[in-house]
Order: structure tokens, then C-alpha cells, then sequence
């Protein structure tokens, strides 16, 4: 199956699973239910037609795709202090779940907000050609902003890595450029990154499941919205050293981007 490469980096992002009322946790890497919810901004759908069937074909979009995703630098956990409402006059305050408003007394809403700080992912998303046309057309003209899970983190550039492509796992493992934490020491020729994958990885047939996830995206509408599970596994791989794109990578994934380049 084809695929596209996408790399999401950002000084905050942040991929909820569980996330609700006063904590708003995150994963340590991209949920699928982040990745379809930004493709479905890219094509500007609304939440509540964002899974609706295609007009033209009856399919429904996204759920064709798969992602593999190499972690290329885990960053780190960032906890907001948050809070929202205070300060505002009675009846112009935050609603309560009856429909009226929260006392003055308890007007603020004060709620912790778990973001990755310094990550990168390159992920590898793979699906019917169709799908993946329309998604690389969509993702190089977004019509609503696209972000990495909430709305202030917004991705770096380039997003795009690579059009569709035959084998974009063996991109993942061979080719494209590694934005690593630290640079690999001189006497390296490899050096250890995680991968996450949607399917048993046929070259680790051992691999253990990594965990069960609540994020396949059933239904985005905010009254009804519900994730189905599903089971992901990680391994880790020995990438060559010499794919570390240094600390200022655009140069090396510029050169990435223009190879077999008509």
C-alpha cells in the first residue's frame, strides 16, 4: 500500500486520549484520532461532518488509512496551569451544564493541560492512492488551520514530506532525515528509534503489543463524540547514524524533499 510521509514538530503539541474537565492528559506520540481530525480541518469539514460518507463514492473517509510513526525525538512533559472564565461580570461567565452560569465565587475554571515540548514524529500514512491525492492536495491548502491536537500548537514546516510512495516504511527506516534530541557520538553507526505501528511489524515478529488505545475517531460532534480501540505495537530500530539531520535540519530535509523531484 502507498503512503505519504508527514513530519509534525512543534515547540507544543499535544495528543489526548483520556483527556476531560479539570485534566487534559496526552500520549507520548500521535493518535490516529489527532491525524484524521487534521486531515478533516485540511479538507474543511466540520466536526460533525467530519467522518461523513463521501458524496461521490458513499466511503467513508480516513478509515482506509493506517500511520506507522518513528519517534524521532520524544521531547519532553510540559504541564499548563490553566484557566478560563475569571474575571468576567455574572451573566457573562461560564455556563453550567443546566444552562445557566457558574457564581461568581466559582467563576474560574482552573484545569492542567499536559503538552510534549520539542517533539518530532515522522509518520508514514498509508491508504488508496484517491485518498492520498486528496489528502497531499488538502494538506498544501488547508481550508481551516491545521494544529498538532489543540489549537495553539501549530505544526513547523515543512509538514510534507513526500507525495505518495511505494514502501514509505523503508523511507522511515532508510532515507529520511532523523531531527534526533542529541547528535550521534563519533564512533556510532547507529543509533536506537522508537517506531509505533498500527500492525505487527512482519521484520520483529516478536514485537509486543504496546498498548490498547481509545483513539479510532467514531464521532467528532461535541455531543456525541466516542473513539472505538485499537492495539498498537513499538519497537525499536537501529537507524544509521548518518541520517541525524543536525540541529538546524531544514537544510537537510530541503535536500530530502527535492530528490526524484521531476
Amino acid at each position: 500500500m502507498n503512503g505519504i510521509l508527514l513530519r509534525l514538530a512543534a515547540p507544543l503539541m499535544s495528543f489526548g486520549e483520556h483527556a476531560a474537565f479539570r485534566y487534559r492528559d496526552t500520549l507520548p506520540f500521535p493518535t490516529r484520532s489527532a491525524l484524521i481530525g487534521m486531515f478533516a480541518a485540511a479538507d474543511g469539514r466540520s466536526r460533525e461532518e467530519a467522518l461523513a460518507p463521501d458524496p461521490a463514492t458513499g466511503a467513508i473517509p480516513y478509515t482506509a488509512l493506517a500511520f506507522t510513526i518513528r519517534i524521532d525525538r520524544p521531547g519532553h512533559r510540559h504541564t499548563d496551569y490553566h484557566t478560563a472564565g475569571g474575571g468576567r461580570p455574572h451573566r457573562e461567565g461560564l455556563h453550567t451544564s443546566s444552562g445557566g452560569h457558574r457564581s461568581q465565587k466559582a467563576s474560574t475554571f482552573i484545569s492542567h493541560r499536559v503538552y510534549l515540548a520539542d517533539a518530532v514524529f515522522t509518520v508514514a500514512v498509508h491508504g488508496p492512492d484517491p485518498l492520498l491525492e486528496k489528502i497531499t492536495q488538502r494538506l498544501e491548502r488547508p481550508a481551516f488551520a491545521l494544529y498538532l491536537g489543540r489549537r495553539a500548537c501549530i505544526p513547523d514546516e515543512p509538514l510534507l514530506l513526500r507525495a505518495p510512495h511505494p514502501d514509505p516504511v523503508a523511507e522511515l527506516r532508510h532515507r529520511v532525515p532523523l531531527s534526533l534530541a542529541a547528535p550521534p557520538r563519533p564512533e556510532q553507526d547507529t543509533v536506537p528509534v522508537d517506531f509505533v505501528w498500527e500492525t505487527p511489524p512482519a521484520h520483529v515478529p516478536a514485537a509486543n503489543v504496546h498498548r490498547e488505545l481509545a483513539d479510532n475517531p467514531a464521532d467528532f460532534s461535541p455531543t456525541r463524540r466516542f473513539h472505538r480501540t485499537r492495539r498498537t505495537w513499538r519497537t525499536t530500530e537501529p537507524l544509521r547514524a548518518a541520517l541525524y539531520a543536525s540541529r538546524a535540519p531544514i537544510q537537510a530535509l530541503t535536500t530530502y524533499i527535492q530528490q526524484d523531484t521531476p
